[in-house]
């Protein structure tokens, strides 16, 4: 151990009997760091925490299997008897002594104190999967004079000599060490708790443009960098909500190129008027060299439609392809080898890059479209550029979490694309706009009503400010 590690434990080792009591002083700090972890970690995971201390946060994870490591054993000592459930280990963040893997490991205020940040990144991908997720809070640089003044006059928890890393500075180490951030943002405007004051300040002021970049907490999700895969190993579920479109049903299933192992196409109708189901059922009988299924949704609207077909679904991607076919079905391919290739997690259509043809949307359309892509960004934290691009690609398995997780959010789009966004940007699976050139309609009428979705994504909007932002 280095004679600058040796002087780190017994600093902290020397703090350790009155970690709890500093805690409860930086209450408010403390509470909105556990509230902001428990938003992004599901409780019952694999959960290793870097820096762990005396392993409140940890233990506030309800973790299926919790790992706690700090530099100082007096801390993991101290742990270890508040929390006999839990694991603790005294190791060195820089020189992890582990041969297991995480689903999430939480490295909170720890980078600060480390004496080669990129060096201990490289270790925590060690504990990693391909799907895990690496969860850092570290302090806003702007503060710097505000912290070094509270702890001098003995308002604040001591620490050692702290790196003041910006948030770039953070991004590139983690690219450097093999890892890509997902989301990032700032939390804790006001660290101070009075009562109804400091709620209020923190969950609705200090998340509002500019005001957020004055806020006390960086963090950021990051997850392994996408790694060599075999593209063609998995199986796809084509799902094609139809509503008296007969007219597009046969491109729907000639204009589909091969993809991976196998293509399933399952078509859901809201009881189309205009002979829909009678040519799927004629494409069915004059292409039984192609997997097609059929079957009547059970409610109205879209989103009612898509579930019902993913939950019909066997293969291991999950597409939505609208049956107007204004988004080239001959583009599918591009999205397979997107999610199959590790590129991301959800892969979204976006009509807003390539020239769209004369009346693909109408100009306030098209306006609208990129106000609202502006909105959802900072709301999820994730760029997003079209949110109403029919065409969303994401893995089965995170589908099925996604459900699993949908009484967070309730049944509330009408759509289903918000749905599948924001259980996207809850699961903190990395989302990638596709780029598309959108087509005209060639039979059929729209079924966007200008003005009236626009006052749902407006609501939409506030919805998710509400679950997703403002917590």
């Amino acid at each position: 151990m280095t004679d600058s590690k040796q002087t780190k434990r017994e600093f902290f080792d020397r703090l350790a009997q009155t970690r709890r009591s500093w805690k409860q002083r930086a209450r408010a700090y403390h509470d909105s760091i556990a509230d902001l972890m428990r938003f992004i970690v599901p409780r019952g995971k694999k959960v290793a925490e870097i820096g762990c201390a005396t392993g409140e946060l940890l233990a506030a994870l309800e973790p299926s299997e919790g790992l706690g490591v700090d530099l100082s054993p007096a801390m993991v000592e101290l742990a270890a008897k508040e929390f006999p459930k839990l694991e603790f280990l005294a190791a060195d963040a820089e020189n992890l002594p582990l041969d297991r893997k995480f689903d999430y490991v939480v490295m909170s205020d720890v980078i600060g104190s480390l004496d080669d940040v990129q060096k201990a990144f490289e270790e925590t991908l060690k504990i990693t999967t391909p799907r895990s997720r690496v969860v850092i809070t570290f302090y806003n640089k702007l503060w710097y004079p505000v912290i070094a003044s509270a702890e001098a006059l003995g308002l604040k928890s001591p620490n050692p000599e702290q790196n003041w890393l910006t948030v770039g500075d953070v991004r590139n180490l983690l690219e450097l060490a093999g890892f890509e951030v997902v989301k990032s943002g700032r939390r804790l405007l006001f660290p101070i708790e009075i009562p109804l004051i400091t709620p209020l300040i923190n969950k609705i002021i200090g998340n509002l443009p500019l005001f957020n970049n004055l806020c006390l907490v960086n963090y950021m999700v990051a997850k392994p960098l996408r790694r060599e895969t075999n593209a063609n190993h998995l199986s796809v579920s084509i799902i094609v909500p139809t509503m008296n479109e007969s007219g597009n049903i046969e491109g729907a299933i000639t204009r589909v190129a091969a993809m991976g192992t196998h293509v399933e196409t399952i078509f859901v109708d809201g009881h189309s008027t205009d002979g829909t189901v009678e040519k799927i059922h004629e494409v069915i009988a004059k292409h039984p060299e192609k997997d097609i299924k059929f079957a009547f949704q059970d409610g109205k609207g879209k989103a009612n439609a898509v579930f019902k077909g993913f939950d019909m679904a066997t293969g291991d991607i999950l597409m939505i392809l609208d049956s107007d076919l204004t988004m080239p079905p001959e583009d599918l391919p591009k999205f397979y080898q997107a999610i199959a290739g590790g590129a991301g997690e959800f892969i979204n259509g976006c009509r807003l890059v390539y020239p769209m043809e004369g009346q693909a949307m109408r100009t306030l359309n098209y306006f609208a479209n990129h106000f609202f892509s502006l909105a959802f960004t900072w709301l999820l934290g994730q760029r997003l550029k079209d949110t109403l691009c029919g065409t969303k690609v994401l893995l089965r398995s995170d589908y099925e979490e996604i459900k699993r997780n949908r009484s967070f959010f309730g049944d509330f789009d009408p759509f289903g694309d918000f749905d599948l966004l924001f259980g996207a940007a809850k699961l903190n699976l990395k989302i990638v706009d596709m780029p598309i050139r959108y087509k005209d309609r060639v039979y059929g009428d729209i079924k966007i009503h200008r003005f009236r979705h626009g006052i749902l994504l407006l609501q939409m909007c506030a919805f998710a400010a509400r679950k997703i932002k403002f917590i």
